[in-house]
């Protein structure tokens, strides 16, 4: 059979009897993607018996297959090789399980070769948010904005790391003791961050933050509540006439998602320059360039900042810049970017409201040792940035676009701001989920109008104010 070792190599008899250095060879192969659909059974807790079974099994599949031969299948084939074998070896072994047990067990053992061992069943899961790895015995999720422990286990901390480590090669980074911290993704944009000892004491750390397959959409944001409808059109026209945005909120308050929406009102033909920490916009025009930031090598040489992309997309012959997260001095390049004819630039950053994110933005050009009057920067700001966007978590756990506001001027040293669009919560239900509403703020003609008629969208605008102020949104509980 394809992928089999000769016998000179080995036969499904042979036991392996270091089942660590077959784990160890594993990884030599890069991983291919699982059918998800094979993965959809929950998780169920696992005795250390099927451990010392499993560790068996797969060490003589080590021995009877040729890893080299295996990586040229397509993830069907290659699963159903390995399923082949690991059956032969059940059965010349004489290991009494039943259908179900067995079948587990063929799961689990393609996900060690082929995926990414135990986390495949939640990487399968569109309903996820977060998978949160706290060492080898215990690994929680997010789903519908509430943190859960689940029966996920791996059957040790070595096992954990190689799974780490094998994650972050897809993208050319590392992760070990001389390099305990790393951000990576998956090949699907989904965020990865790994801390391993001696840094995190009680084994290595790893939380995902997943996305889903099918990318959303305002109008599924409608659906969700996240937006009411009028809001979401003016989202939609805001995105359209190329207004510098920068959206703000909470960590998994959405904001990558939201930026993710507001794209898919990007002219086809406009070239679209992003700049990420890790590559996780996932853009559908044509003409995107992509960039990515680098770590230091082991020397401490060679980093490649999120300041060092911005300045140099500027370069490139950018219509748009897309920054992934503002952290750092990047601020400024991107205030100067969306000030100097690159209109419809937009960014991220953490903030809990739309006056504190201006703030923060100050801060963060401060710290980047720019020696500039506070008011020179808030005039830059006031010149650059057109609307501040704010999503927010709510305690129940759904999420909600609380905010559209625009930057209106300056008074004095003091940015004036103007709520076009805001989010008020009510009250709860008996099931401890939050009323609330979408109101207009009676904007009639905001700042950005004369935009939105050089575009020919003022009549489009103009019917989403006025809808927005006569049907003020119906209370909702949905989640986000």
């Amino acid at each position: 059979m394809f992928g089999r070792r000769s016998s000179t190599q080995g036969s499904p008899n042979a036991r392996s009897t270091v089942p660590g250095a077959a784990l160890a060879r594993e990884t030599t192969m890069a991983p291919l993607r699982i059918n998800a659909q094979a993965q959809a059974r929950p998780e169920k807790p696992r005795s250390d018996e099927y451990y010392i079974t499993k560790s068996l099994i797969f060490g003589a599949l080590i021995e009877a297959i040729d890893l080299s031969q295996l990586s040229r299948l397509d993830s069907d084939s290659a699963r159903a090789e390995i399923r082949d074998i690991v059956s032969e070896i059940i059965t010349i072994k004489n290991y009494v399980m039943s259908i179900s047990e067995q079948d587990d067990l063929l799961d689990d053992i393609c996900n060690d070769v082929l995926g990414f061992g135990p986390l495949e069943p939640l990487l399968s899961r569109d309903d996820i948010a977060d998978i949160m790895v706290n060492g080898c015995n215990r690994t929680y999720i997010e789903v519908n904005g509430k943190i859960q422990l689940t029966n996920i286990r791996f059957k040790d901390n070595a096992q954990l790391m190689n799974i780490c480590q094998r994650i972050v090669s897809q993208v050319g980074r590392r992760v070990d003791e001389a390099s305990p911290i790393c951000d990576a993704r998956l090949l699907d944009g989904s965020r990865v961050n790994v801390i391993a000892p001696p840094l995190s004491i009680d084994g290595p750390i790893l939380t995902i933050r997943k996305f889903r397959r099918d990318k959303l959409t305002l109008d599924q944001l409608v659906e969700f509540g996240s937006i009411s409808p009028e809001g979401a059109e003016i989202l939609k026209v805001i995105g359209r006439i190329r207004c510098n945005v920068v959206i703000s909120g909470g960590t998994g308050s959405g904001k990558t998602t939201l930026l993710n929406c507001m794209t898919n009102y990007i002219d086809h033909d406009e070239r679209i320059i992003t700049c990420e920490d890790a590559a996780e916009l996932q853009l559908q025009q044509p003409h995107v360039v992509r960039l990515e930031t680098r770590p230091p090598s082991l020397e401490g040489t060679g980093a490649i900042t999120m300041r060092d992309l911005v300045r140099n997309c500027l370069r490139m012959r950018p219509e748009r810049i897309i920054v992934g997260e503002v952290r750092g001095p990047e601020a400024f390049d991107l205030l100067q970017a969306m000030n100097t004819g690159h209109d419809g630039s937009m960014g991220t950053l953490h903030a809990n409201s739309p006056r504190e994110a201006l703030s923060r933005i100050e801060s963060m050009i401060t710290m980047g040792g720019f020696a500039l009057p506070a008011r020179t920067i808030r005039e830059m700001m006031v010149s650059s940035i057109d609307v501040v966007i704010q999503a927010a978590r709510l305690r129940d756990g759904s999420r909600r676009i609380t905010h559209i506001t625009e930057v209106v001027g300056l008074e004095g040293d003091v940015i004036t701001t103007q709520d076009l669009y805001v989010y008020e919560v009510l009250g709860e239900d008996a099931q401890g989920r939050l009323l609330g509403r979408h109101r207009s703020m009676g904007v009639g003609r905001p700042g950005f109008w004369d935009r939105a008629r050089y575009y020919n969208e003022e009549s489009r605008l103009a019917a989403a104010l006025d809808s927005a102020e006569r049907h003020e949104s119906v209370p909702s509980a949905s989640g986000g």
